[in-house]
């Protein structure tokens, strides 16, 4: 058969409808492997995809959300500038009610700063100096907190430091006034939440409008019997969080409050609730002494006698983030379908693999493979002889190839 008499062949062959030929295998060992691998994908798609992962549903997974915070406490603490009261004012930044803010649990004072020239605290690099000439006139360094004037000056006892132009007295172990809020750990902190998914126009809060408005004066988180009231004392969100005040009150710390609704919206809407979680943020095992916890600086100026002067506060503080996820499902007949079909054409995985131990790993798979495309090799051999006039030399050198692939 000449290269023009293949070509036909082939073309021919192209336009063939092929449908697929059952062969019945008698054999109880294959026919168990076929049946159990048949009722596994049917158990995967039936429980794990339909029922577990609810696949026929429509699926939003980014609701619109909206977080109010408002703390309620007061306080007091003792220190060597004498006792102060610890209002929301004092212990709240910022104070606009954000899903975002700090608790001051302690503070570090430096009162009484004007700009004057004194000596740089040792503690900053490159600050400690044994003559003038160690000191250059104008420089600054990253860490220190002023200007050098050129001068080496006592910072304390035979401790020389370089002389600077700054607020002075610098933030230092001699001039600082250190007071701890232990009563923080007493504050209430409400968290309002509300969701919305706007795909399938549902929205709902973390607290009931039908109750009276007295309920949230006088409740408290439970996730048992009060789910709907989200007021949560300070020291229960450090306890939930595996912390303890005592060790955030001297470093700060970063703590979470995680909301997650998880919605299924062909069930009532009272069936979506919120769940609470907490945990730390800030890496505490991945960090050095020097960089744990939450804390930043600002400062108080007045004017007096003329001078300007200021107070400077070193802030240590717990900051929540408040963190919303939200899922929500819906029935709908796209994903339905899409997933009945895929489960019907995964179990032909089944035969696949069935087909697979037939004809390799069974006894007797050459008689196997030659029933199973007998159909297939005779119809191309007729169609050669019907078609293209093949000769009866050429038609057993077909049936001789096609029996080295039988």
């Amino acid at each position: 058969m000449g290269y023009r008499e293949s070509c036909a062949l082939y073309w021919a062959e192209f336009w063939d409808y092929e449908t697929p030929k059952v062969v019945v295998v008698k054999n109880r060992t294959l026919g168990i492997i076929y049946r159990i691998i048949q009722l596994l994908i049917i158990l995967y798609f039936a429980v794990y995809v339909f029922i577990i992962q609810k696949s026929y549903q429509e699926r939003e997974n980014a609701p619109e959300s909206s977080v109010i915070t408002k703390m309620k406490g007061i306080g007091m603490s003792n220190s060597s500038m004498g006792m102060k009261i610890w209002d929301v004012v004092e212990y709240v930044h910022p104070p606009e009610g954000r899903d975002i803010f700090s608790i001051t649990v302690r503070t570090i004072t430096t009162p009484l700063q004007r700009l004057q020239t004194c000596p740089e605290n040792d503690k900053v690099p490159g600050s400690r100096c044994s003559s003038d000439s160690d000191c250059l006139a104008g420089e600054m360094e990253l860490l220190g907190n002023g200007v050098k004037t050129g001068r080496c000056v006592t910072y304390h006892d035979s401790i020389k430091t370089c002389e600077i132009y700054a607020w002075c007295p610098v933030e230092n172990r001699l001039s600082i006034r250190d007071s701890v809020l232990k009563m923080a750990q007493n504050f209430t902190i409400l968290v309002k939440n509300s969701i919305h998914f706007p795909r399938f126009g549902f929205t709902k809060g973390n607290f009931q409008k039908s109750r009276h408005p007295s309920y949230l004066r006088n409740c408290s988180f439970d996730e048992e019997t009060d789910l709907y009231c989200p007021i949560f004392p300070l020291n229960f969100i450090i306890e939930k969080a595996g912390e303890t005040f005592d060790e955030l009150s001297q470093t700060g710390g970063i703590l979470g409050i995680i909301i997650s609704w998880i919605c299924d919206l062909d069930k009532a809407a009272s069936e979506c609730n919120p769940h609470y979680s907490f945990r730390r943020l800030d890496a505490v095992s991945q960090g050095s002494d020097s960089s744990l916890g939450y804390n930043f600086r600002h400062a108080k100026y007045y004017m007096e006698n003329g001078t300007e002067y200021r107070t400077l506060i070193k802030v240590f503080g717990i900051r929540i983030d408040i963190i919303v996820h939200g899922e929500a499902g819906k029935f709908d007949i796209v994903p339905t379908v899409i997933n009945i079909a895929a489960a019907l054409t995964s179990i032909g995985v089944g035969s696949f693999l069935c087909d697979w131990i037939l004809l390799t790993f069974m006894n007797k798979n050459d008689v196997y493979s030659a029933r199973k495309f007998e159909e297939v090799i005779k119809e191309r051999i007729i169609l050669a002889v019907n078609e293209h006039g093949a000769s009866e030399q050429e038609l057993k050198a077909m049936q001789a190839e096609n029996c080295k692939h039988c």
